[in-house]
Formats: C-alpha cells, sequence, structure tokens
C-alpha cells in the first residue's frame, strides 16, 4: 500500500494486519496555506512549513545577517516569533554559501529551528550596490564588501536559497526607486518577470516554497499584468515588492489596496518592507498575511519605543528620573523588570544591554499586535479593534 499524508510531525505509524507487526513510515510535510477565518477583507490563516506553523497575519522580524540584531534565537522564541527574514544578499557575501552548506543550511547554522524566509536580494542590488548593470541575463555589480565584480542571475539566486534550505525563497527582481516613468517602470517590471519565470524553472523543491513578486510601480495597469503573469507561472505565494521605495504614503495605500484583491485567495500574500504599526494595520485591513520591517529593531537602537499609548523617545530627558516602567499596560521582560530611568541611562551610556532591552519591547508590541489582530479576525471584531487602535495612536504621542 501506498500511504501519503501531510501532517505537522514525523510519526510513527504501527499496523497489526496481514501478519506485519510494525511498520516505521516516516512522513514528510510541504507547504501549505489555510484560510482561517474573513472579515470583510482581512485574512486570519495558518502557513504550514517543513519547520513549523506561521499564524497570520504575521510579522517577520529581520535578521539580514542570520541574526535579528541584539537578539538571541531563544529570546525570538520567548517573545513567541514564529519565522524570522534574512538575506540572501548579504549572506552570499559573508559568511559565503559553503560555510552555510557545510552546517546542513542555514538553519543549523544560526541555531533558529522555526521557519526562514530569504530575500532574494534585489532591494540590496537596487539600494546598495555599486556600478550595477542589468542585463535580460542577470545583473552584474561591485560588491559594496570588498569591491569584487559579482553576476547574480536568477539560477544562481534560487540555487543559494535552496542550498539554505530556506522555507520560503523569494525570486530575483529588479526593484527600482520611485518613478513617473511609466516605460521605465514597465520594462522593467517585464525583467523581473522574465527572471521570475527562471527561478521558478530551476526552483525545484517539494520541501521549500517561492514566492512570486509584483511589481510595476505606482501603475495600476502595470501591476495588474504583472500578477496576471506570475500567476500564470505559478507560485506557493504572492508578494508585492517595490513600494517603500519614495513614493508618498497615499500612492503604496492605494496600490496595496488594487492588488491585494487580484492576488490568488488561496496563497499567502506578503507585503515586502512594511512598515510602521499603522501601516501593518491598513494593510491587514486590506487583505495582506505577511509583513517584515527593520523599522521596531532599527528604532529600538535609537530609542523610539512603542507602547500603548504612542511612541516614546526613551533620550528625552523627562525620562531621566521616570521610575514607571515604559508601558503599563505591556508585560515583556523588559517591562516588567526595568524603569524609563534604567532604560534612559543605558541609552546615554549607549550600553548593548540598552539595544537589547528595547528591541525586547519593540519586538514584543510588534509580534503582540499582530496576535491581536489575529483573534480580531477570528472573532469578528477587526472594525472596532482598528478604530480603537487609531484613536489612541493619534491622541497621544510621548
Amino acid at each position: 500500500s501506498v500511504w501519503t499524508c501531510h501532517l505537522e510531525w514525523v510519526s510513527i505509524l504501527q499496523l497489526r494486519r496481514c501478519n506485519v507487526h510494525k511498520y516505521a513510515i516516516i512522513l514528510t510535510m510541504s507547504f501549505s496555506f489555510k484560510l482561517i477565518n474573513e472579515e470583510d477583507s482581512s485574512r486570519r490563516g495558518e502557513i504550514l512549513t517543513s519547520h513549523g506553523l506561521i499564524q497570520t497575519p504575521a510579522f517577520m522580524p529581520v535578521g539580514t545577517y542570520g541574526a535579528v540584531k541584539a537578539m538571541s534565537p531563544l529570546t525570538l522564541e520567548e517573545l513567541k516569533a514564529e519565522i524570522i527574514l534574512s538575506n540572501t544578499f548579504h549572506l552570499m557575501e559573508r559568511p559565503g554559501i559553503e560555510v552555510i552548506k557545510e552546517h546542513g543550511g542555514l538553519h543549523n547554522f544560526i541555531g533558529w529551528k522555526k521557519p526562514i524566509l530569504t530575500d532574494s536580494g534585489g532591494y540590496q542590488v537596487y539600494s546598495i550596490a555599486k556600478n550595477k548593470s542589468v542585463s535580460n541575463e542577470g545583473v552584474q555589480f561591485n560588491s559594496p564588501l570588498n569591491g569584487d565584480k559579482i553576476f547574480l542571475t536568477p539560477e544562481i539566486c534560487m540555487d543559494l536559497q535552496l542550498a539554505f534550505n530556506v522555507d520560503i525563497a523569494m525570486v530575483l527582481d529588479e526593484c527600482t526607486a520611485y518613478s513617473k516613468d511609466k516605460e521605465k517602470v514597465k520594462d522593467s517590471m517585464q525583467l523581473s518577470v522574465l527572471w521570475a519565470n527562471r527561478c521558478r524553472d530551476r526552483f525545484n523543491s517539494s520541501q521549500n516554497a517561492l514566492f512570486g513578486i509584483i511589481q510595476g510601480g505606482v501603475f495600476k495597469e502595470l501591476r495588474e499584468s504583472s500578477i496576471n503573469s506570475l500567476v500564470k507561472i505559478g507560485f506557493e505565494g504572492y508578494a508585492i515588492g517595490g513600494l517603500s521605495v519614495g513614493e508618498p504614503i497615499e500612492e503604496m495605500i492605494k496600490i496595496v489596496n488594487f492588488v491585494s484583491p487580484l492576488m490568488p485567495k488561496d496563497k499567502p500574500r506578503y507585503l515586502m518592507g512594511v512598515g510602521t504599526p499603522m501601516d501593518i494595520l491598513k494593510a491587514v485591513e486590506m487583505g495582506i498575511d505577511l509583513f517584515d520591517c527593520v523599522i521596531p529593531t532599527r528604532h529600538a537602537r535609537n530609542g523610539y519605543l512603542y507602547t500603548s499609548r504612542g511612541l516614546v523617545r526613551i533620550r528625552n530627558s523627562n525620562n531621566k528620573n521616570n521610575l514607571d516602567p515604559l508601558d503599563h499596560n505591556c508585560s515583556c521582560y523588559t517591562c516588567r523588570t526595568f524603569s524609563r530611568a534604567y532604560l534612559h541611562h543605558l541609552d546615554k551610556t549607549k550600553e548593548m544591554l540598552g539595544s537589547t532591552l528595547n528591541t525586547i519591547h519593540n519586538l514584543n508590541y510588534y509580534l503582540n499586535l499582530m496576535a491581536d489582530l489575529r483573534e480580531a479576525i477570528e472573532q469578528g471584531k477587526l472594525r472596532p479593534f482598528l478604530s480603537k487602535f487609531k484613536e489612541n495612536w493619534e491622541k497621544f504621542i510621548d
């Protein structure tokens, strides 16, 4: 007999039939997405990967080099992070593919046993690569690390991410700055579709998922053309890319609101590089499932802390002698244990512990916000939740 199962764990099946005492059957998982509930356009879902479940809507802390700054994997687990993001471009340069392969993949290398998504590096080529030259074949550029010439093709990008053995890989795309030149944006979008097709041809795995990236700038017809082309190719999930690159916030919201309903309902929807708590709430309202952004960790290191009453600037002098916790409504380790005065002191003296405690708090804030959003959608109470949150957010900035 042939037994085909998709389960959340490896199981031993005992059979006592036909003179057979016991069979050990190893069951492996494939990537899948389950929609649990909807409220208007918002979605509550669940992504199954070979390294565990991801409850959506979900926020992915950013660990560019395989480490979320100031955080250990143990602390991330305690904060109930279910997935982190790393970057193919940076890991390709340091430590290099061979070191990660010798560890059996990125999970073993960084000591993180839960799901990982790797960005393809397209954004980094756009933002930090020097002397880049883009062609149909790929992109050539000088390494920002040592100036070496690098040629990155869709095939190389897929080979890297397969060797990393991550749960979700991203296609190589061309990310361009905000532009009103429609023809230029169209050419870039079509190149990204060409590359996506080659990525799909190269990326062949029953365990790992590949997401397509929708491009097209702020032009609706180009965005629609991009997603239609990507759906024809076929991916395990779809991401909205090419935003937060200089366009007005109103343009970003308009594009997300337009694109989200066009994305396949039975696949995860990922908005790349966004954003503030308010940006995330608006995008969840429009049907987005996955988010990543450096804001909570970067702001933590610079003394900007998110609380139930708004944004706190811990460097402000009014915190110097403040014995209160950062947020009375927060139960994270930082708020349970330390005063604002101590966090202010750590920041002023540039102690590393300050970055750690601030990051614990900000990530706890973001991850709890996602949990609250999931609960609200499950209960059909997203609208009142959003209304209350927006009211509190707008009325108080410390």
